[in-house]
């Protein structure tokens, strides 16, 4: 079964209907900052820290009228442990000017990866910038970022250029210093109030981001999904378009004949993404930071394909299968947004999350496991919590680089961790 948008209308509501419905907005009017969806009065119940305390409307196209969250503050110094910050990657105090340069004043997760062509590419979640004067929200939004920089001095982007796809950022003859959304939501409260992506990979000159359609969110951590979901982009992240094909539904219906649906589907609504040869493995957590992990694969030239995918059962001896209801715990729960990739200093395959306001690192020999038990490698008490850690794609040796997000000045940071001090 092939999903079209009003097939996948009745994902978003199909915990009140069975049956395909089409949302149909309140009028809006479009914004000319916004090329791919709509600006209206009330930006409704957003947050992708996992918290519902901002905002209380019950529409959601896009416009922030509050001055912004926490003024940002200036880069923590962690004063123990095996990781020190570098450098802010986006707001007012990062070396990059986001706001000033790319509209990004707030924002947070920045997933990270290689685009297959010499740039880092990065998505973000809900994002703030000023537009006419005004602060306006997007769903989401992505940089390009110097492949070559060198990350003990931070990321660097190029400036954005209209029509260049590989500038800065996507933005548009109106308003140049834009960046645009990659995709955008239903944008109805308790239908769905956000897209987030968790997890992007290049394959074959095809860039993929993984996103999670958010239903609602609930108190910090704890979130309900619709359905995760691939966008993809075939010029750089210029323009992107859903493909409704690969839509795995967090209501597990078990329609016959329906891999979306399938028990197991909604163990992978926050992904990562870990290339090894010609296969792509997904790690998968349910919706929220309280899960374990759960572990898929497909060939690379498949990616788009939702009935090639093979799912491991877990355990030392496990085995693949194509039922998704096999899916067994690689992790052990809790276990948050995620990232994972191989290392050639440890030799090893790292993965990062967070358990409550700690980042965790956790080793293991091969993508399947065993995995090692969490060591904290930030802690909390000194940052006042860090979720979404995200490794570098260019980081390689005993310096571990990875992305992280602070909830307080609701920015991306970037951080390096000493290897050889958690061997």
């Amino acid at each position: 079964m092939r999903l079209t948008r009003t097939a996948v209308a009745g994902l978003v509501t199909i915990g009140l209907a069975l049956t395909t419905v089409t949302v149909v907005a309140p009028s809006a009017q479009a914004s000319p900052c916004n090329a791919t969806g709509l600006v209206g009065g009330d930006f409704g119940s957003t947050g992708s820290s996992g918290s519902s305390d901002i905002g209380l409307g019950s529409l959601d196209f896009g416009s922030y009228h509050a001055g912004g969250k926490k003024p940002q503050m200036p880069l923590v110094k962690l004063t123990s442990g095996p990781s020190q910050t570098v450098s802010w990657v986006t707001g007012p105090r990062s070396p990059a000017k986001t706001d000033a340069r790319f509209s990004i004043t707030s924002t947070d997760v920045g997933v990270p990866w290689d685009n297959g062509s010499g740039q880092v590419l990065m998505a973000f979640g809900d994002t703030w910038g000023r537009c006419q004067g005004a602060m306006v929200w997007r769903h989401n939004t992505m940089l390009r970022s110097n492949g070559d920089s060198d990350l003990s001095k931070g990321i660097t982007f190029r400036d954005p250029q209209v029509g260049n796809i590989f500038s800065g950022a996507s933005v548009t003859p109106a308003h140049p210093t834009f960046a645009q959304p990659m995709v955008n939501a239903v944008g109805v409260r308790n239908i769905e109030v956000g897209m987030i992506p968790t997890a992007g990979i290049a394959v074959n000159g095809v860039q993929y981001v993984s996103f999670m359609s958010i239903h609602n969110w609930g108190p910090p951590g704890r979130w309900v999904t619709n359905y995760s979901v691939l966008a993809a982009s075939r010029d750089n992240g210029q323009h992107w378009a859903v493909d409704w094909n690969t839509a795995r539904s967090n209501y597990e219906l078990n329609i016959p004949g329906n891999s979306h649906f399938r028990t197991g589907q909604g163990r992978f609504q926050v992904s990562a993404f870990l290339r090894v040869g010609g296969w792509v493995y997904q790690y998968g957590t349910p919706n929220g930071r309280f899960g374990a992990t759960f572990l898929s694969r497909v060939p690379a030239s498949q990616i788009a394909d939702i009935d090639a995918y093979e799912y491991y059962s877990g355990g030392v001896n496990g085995g693949w299968s194509r039922d998704s209801s096999t899916a067994g715990r690689v992790v052990r729960e809790p276990v948050s947004e995620m990232s994972v990739a191989y290392n050639d200093y440890l030799k090893k395959y790292v993965m990062l999350s967070a358990i409550g306001l700690d980042v965790v690192l956790r080793t293991s020999p091969a993508p399947t496991g065993p995995w090692s038990n969490p060591r904290v490698i930030v802690s909390g008490a000194q940052t006042g919590g860090l979720y979404a850690p995200y490794i570098h794609p260019r980081s390689h040796g005993q310096m571990l680089y990875f992305v992280a997000s602070r909830w307080e000045d609701y920015n991306v940071m970037l951080l390096r961790t000493d290897l050889s001090k958690v061997r």
